[in-house]
């Protein structure tokens, strides 16, 4: 199965924030301009499943409109991790010891007591191994730079805390709006942690 991986518009969201799991907007003159640009290069009668944040839904459900796409299903398994009390916080106002604990122990720290990198891979795992016993050919999926990170480290076949280590480590370059195709051939078992 082909998954066709969007990351979302930049959120309305000064630079610096940490927003993980906040329902941010998309200004309306950026989500125009990424449905536009996708919708030149987007197949057509797909399924389009997006994650149930404004910044995936919005975008999600206008391409799933204008493609057309076969089917349109938000899924909470996609939403980007759960920062707690660190959401919406500017990340150099977070105390330097929370963040250093955090890369210390990036799968099973729960930064601001909000989600780890390990129960985020947990749900997005269940979600793929959920979609590929759908068999389709082809999806599109509008999600997260966290999703499509772990959507990917989930191709090695690794258990879940390595692939939770597999993601989290370094920094990414996704690019908002970017599209990333990942290919499963068959499908992946991810042993239990």
């Amino acid at each position: 199965m082909k998954l066709i991986l969007v990351r979302h518009p930049a959120p309305d969201v000064a630079s610096g924030i940490c927003y993980g799991s906040s329902d941010v907007a998309v200004a309306p003159h950026i989500l125009a301009a990424a449905r536009a640009s996708l919708l030149a290069s987007l197949p057509a009668n797909l399924p389009v499943y997006s994650s149930p944040l404004w910044r995936c839904a919005g975008l999600a459900q206008a391409l799933a409109r204008d493609l057309p796409a076969s089917q349109f299903i938000q899924d909470a398994r996609l939403a980007e991790m759960d920062f707690g009390d660190w959401e919406l916080r500017a990340w150099q106002d977070i105390a330097r010891g929370e963040i250093d604990a955090w890369a210390f122990d990036l799968a099973h720290y729960r930064p601001g007591g909000g989600e780890n990198v390990l129960a985020m891979a947990t749900r997005v795992a269940a979600f793929l191994d959920e979609l590929l016993r759908e068999q389709h050919a082809a999806v599109i999926v509008i999600c997260h730079a966290g999703t499509i990170r772990l959507l990917s480290a989930l191709q090695a076949g690794l258990p879940l805390a390595e692939t939770a280590l597999l993601a989290a480590s370094g920094a990414h370059k996704i690019a908002y709006g970017a599209v990333v195709t990942l290919d499963f051939q068959r499908p992946i078992v991810t042993p239990a942690i």
